[in-house]
């Protein structure tokens, strides 16, 4: 197919002469083009980039596929938005919440003939991955979410093994929330300033140097099972019972760790709702009915970092939904 040729080759490649006015134009596509429009009128290679508009805090990606758009956004605040292609039929892209698990500037597929994919960003061990590729306007990848190239290595330079990318059938718009305590439980005044302390001096995972290797923390709590895990760098590392008030589901909510709020004495997240179904009511307070055993209490204390992603999900922690270093699948 033209799409999977031009896939395989390079920026150089695709502006070099001998190419007809159609490969041209699929070529464009490919590269991406930044343009200064509505996000309903953008069309396919088109994105937007306002990294200015939120310089620092933590990112997190959200894929749309009916939409077909990936919305960046940092802080809580969108700072771009691309035209993506995702999987074709036969070949669905999974949708559920993961984390960039890997990443290279220069990767070829081990499956499709080494096509070229420019920076790959990992979401899954089996093959699942942000990465340049072909953008005809339509799911056409197998199973990998296909970015323009441009814009694929300017998403590149600012996300962080560890940063969250929900897939989707919606799009809904993260808000900030404030948790009045010590996530999953309260705690006296005094406890506040040994939270602070501890996360004082942390920094975001995409400020960290070449030399810093600070683990990355992932919390995923399910209604289904009342169980609670602490993931960290692909790894479970702690576990424990759940206590939720009240009969209504949790719904399904990521959650990012911005830092400590010293004004209400707790934790401030950007905070999305990624189910169809709860789009409508997102659940501000879904935080405050959780509690969880002391030990794993203390165990959070411990490694929490600005940029810590908590997931909640009415689905239980099974094979079926979670897999191992893949870190989580919810469909």
């Amino acid at each position: 197919m033209i799409i999977d040729r031009l896939r395989s080759m390079n920026r150089r490649d695709l502006l070099k002469g001998g190419l007809t006015t159609g490969l041209m134009l699929v070529a464009a596509e490919s590269l991406g083009q930044e343009v200064l429009k509505e996000i309903s009128d953008l069309k396919p290679g088109e994105f937007t980039w306002h990294p200015d508009r939120q310089p620092t805090g933590p990112v997190a990606i959200v894929v749309s596929l009916p939409e077909q758009l990936v919305h960046v956004y940092r802080n809580g605040i969108r700072i771009a938005v691309a035209t993506v292609s995702t999987g074709k039929p036969g070949y669905a892209t999974p949708t559920g919440v993961f984390v960039v698990l890997q990443k290279a500037k220069v990767h070829h597929s081990s499956t499709y003939n080494e096509a070229s994919m420019p920076n790959t960003e990992r979401l899954t061990w089996s093959g699942v991955a942000l990465h340049a590729g072909g953008l005809p306007g339509y799911p056409s990848s197998h199973g990998c979410v296909h970015l323009p190239l441009d814009f694929s290595a300017k998403l590149f330079g600012i996300t962080y093994l560890g940063t969250p990318v929900i897939i989707s059938g919606n799009h809904a718009d993260p808000w900030e929330l404030t948790h009045p305590g010590m996530v999953l439980s309260g705690y006296a005044e005094s406890e506040f300033s040994q939270v602070e302390a501890g996360l004082d001096g942390k920094k975001e995972p995409a400020d960290w140097t070449e030399a810093e290797t600070n683990p990355v923390v992932s919390v995923i709590a399910s209604s289904a099972d009342r169980k609670i895990e602490m993931v960290q760098d692909g790894d479970v590392v702690a576990t424990g019972n759940l206590t939720i008030k009240g009969s209504e589901p949790l719904g399904s909510h990521v959650f990012v760790l911005k830092g400590a709020d010293a004004g209400v004495q707790g934790m401030k997240w950007m905070a999305i709702t990624y189910s169809t179904a709860d789009a409508a009511r997102p659940e501000g307070d879904s935080l405050t009915r959780l509690t969880a055993d002391t030990a794993f209490i203390e165990q959070m204390k411990q490694r929490m970092h600005p940029g810590m992603v908590m997931i909640l999900t009415d689905a239980p922690l099974e094979p079926e939904t979670k897999s191992g270093k893949d870190f989580v699948i919810m469909s």
